[in-house]
């Protein structure tokens, strides 16, 4: 009796736990189906349902959780409309929703996660796809740019930046927004993802001193010296190895003084240990992707590309990300 009664105790806990995914789970469909702008006004299912061609029961069952987390309000006459709520994220239309970190979990981290077991006994990793995922992740890195981008605007002021060049650079929203405040800056993007240059390229064409190149950076030569290089959100798709050949690279593109800045989920980092073991889990699971470094890999690949290491320090302790400078 004491056996069952501590069972159910254990379910109700793990129940209990799993009460935060029903407000992922919403707010993801919500995203994906642009259900919070459809029901901004109040609606009925059914007029939803028959706008957006979508399946009539399952909305249903969708609305009724949203009312359940107050996520969505009941009205008078079978309506019902999206509460006011500054977490729920915004329309797809929109490039600055947050839903896109919803599509980033709920479609490539999660399923990932699950995985676990299958890929521990079989011992076959999953193939990362740029080209399917590359959209939906500079999508997600585009958010941390606002983090940072205060940082990396007061380094080019105080290194009196001329050439600056983004490595991944995505969408190109870092060199977009640096070059509003020094458009004097010569400025090139490099993307390795086809379809993400193509869109960084429509996203910068109004600004006459960004370049964006479709290219492997190994496979880049500047034809000036660089002042600034930028390598964020990167590190994960490189070998130990590949890291220290692409630094020494890089180093080789600075002027005198250069700075490279580097921004990247540490490894057992001071900070944020939750978010990043379980980060690194997910790049574990795949056999093209590569571990977090640790501090002091990012020690020896300075020391390998004959830099030094400027700064150290945390831009979203919650989540374990670190900014890193290094000097020529």
């Amino acid at each position: 009796m004491i056996t069952e009664y501590i069972r159910i105790f254990k379910a109700r806990g793990w129940m209990k736990r799993n009460m935060p995914f029903l407000y992922t789970w919403h707010a993801y469909v919500g995203y994906e189906l642009n259900l919070y702008s459809a029901f901004k006004k109040p609606k009925t299912i059914e007029e939803v349902a028959e706008k957006y061609s979508l399946q009539k029961d399952l909305l249903q069952r969708w609305m009724d959780v949203g009312v359940a987390i107050s996520y969505m309000k009941k009205g008078s006459k079978g309506r019902f409309r999206t509460i006011k709520k500054i977490m729920l994220p915004a329309s797809k239309n929109n490039p600055s929703s947050s839903g896109a970190i919803l599509k980033e979990m709920m479609e490539l981290h999660i399923p990932t996660l699950l995985s676990y077991p299958s890929v521990m006994k079989t011992k076959e990793k999953h193939t990362f796809n740029e080209e399917l995922h590359g959209t939906v992740v500079a999508q997600t890195s585009s958010m941390l740019e606002q983090l940072a981008l205060r940082k990396i605007s007061k380094l080019v002021k105080k290194n009196n930046v001329q050439t600056l060049v983004d490595v991944g650079c995505g969408h190109g929203g870092y060199l977009q927004k640096l070059a509003e405040k020094y458009p004097q800056i010569n400025m090139y993007g490099l993307e390795a993802n086809e379809e993400v240059s193509i869109e960084a390229k429509k996203r910068s064409e109004h600004v006459k001193r960004i370049t964006i190149e479709h290219v492997d950076a190994f496979e880049w030569y500047p034809k000036t010296e660089i002042d600034f290089v930028m390598v964020h959100n990167l590190l994960h798709y490189l070998s130990t190895e590949d890291r220290k050949k692409l630094f020494t690279h890089i180093g080789k593109w600075l002027s005198k003084g250069g700075t490279i800045s580097i921004m990247t989920p540490i490894q057992n980092g001071k900070h944020g240990q939750q978010f990043s073991s379980v980060f690194n889990s997910f790049f574990s699971a795949y056999e093209n992707l590569f571990p977090l470094p640790t501090k002091e890999e990012i020690g020896k690949i300075a020391k390998h590309a004959d830099l030094s290491i400027s700064s150290y320090s945390p831009i979203v302790k919650e989540a374990g990300w670190y900014l890193i400078t290094l000097e020529k």
